[in-house]
């Protein structure tokens, strides 16, 4: 999927005039482009154009591989630091017995601790819909039962056949 290099480098910089920066340029700012091929030869890099938008293009005088080589891993490191949100279901019906309630209950506690999200829905058959106030107090007291664990992201809200609610964990102290 690669198409060549991300910047212009060296010949390929179509610009006049350029902004040079850059920790190893004694003397920044603009020179032109002949200039500043020279001086990046005279040191045996290359004239990379980071920034082609600017008027005039802001270039640096830097090796262009070991620049991608830091890119790359620059952007590694960011990917590892992103979180990765897991997002759990449980699905109750309107008329859910306590048993089955408890048992829906320590699966949350744990995904709660895990750090992943719960997704809690009661999902409505045919007419059970004349129940959704039923389904509204469960979903409530699901979130009560685990007020120590999580806080409710997303009160319950009607969509369709399904009431759902979102429960995120809280930080650990």
């Amino acid at each position: 999927m690669d198409t060549g290099p991300q910047h212009n480098i060296n010949q390929r910089i179509r610009a006049q005039q350029v902004r040079l920066v850059g920790e190893n340029i004694e003397n920044q700012g603009v020179y032109s482009l002949s200039e500043a091929l020279k001086l990046a030869e005279s040191m045996e890099l290359d004239l990379v154009e980071i920034s082609p938008k600017a008027d005039p293009p802001v270039c640096k005088v830097i090796d262009y591989q070991k620049f991608l080589y830091q890119q790359k891993k620059k952007q590694k490191e960011m990917k590892a630091k992103a979180v990765k949100v897991v997002v759990k279901e449980i699905r109750f019906g309107p008329n859910t017995d306590d048993h089955d309630f408890q048992f829906k209950l320590r699966h949350a506690e744990k995904f709660l601790q895990e750090g992943a999200k719960v997704k809690a829905y009661v999902f409505f058959k045919g007419r059970s819909i004349l129940f959704k106030e039923q389904g509204e107090i469960l979903l409530l007291r699901f979130a009560t039962e685990l007020e120590e664990l999580g806080k409710v992201e997303q009160m319950p809200r009607l969509e369709g056949k399904r009431m759902t609610m979102f429960i995120t964990p809280k930080k650990k102290k």
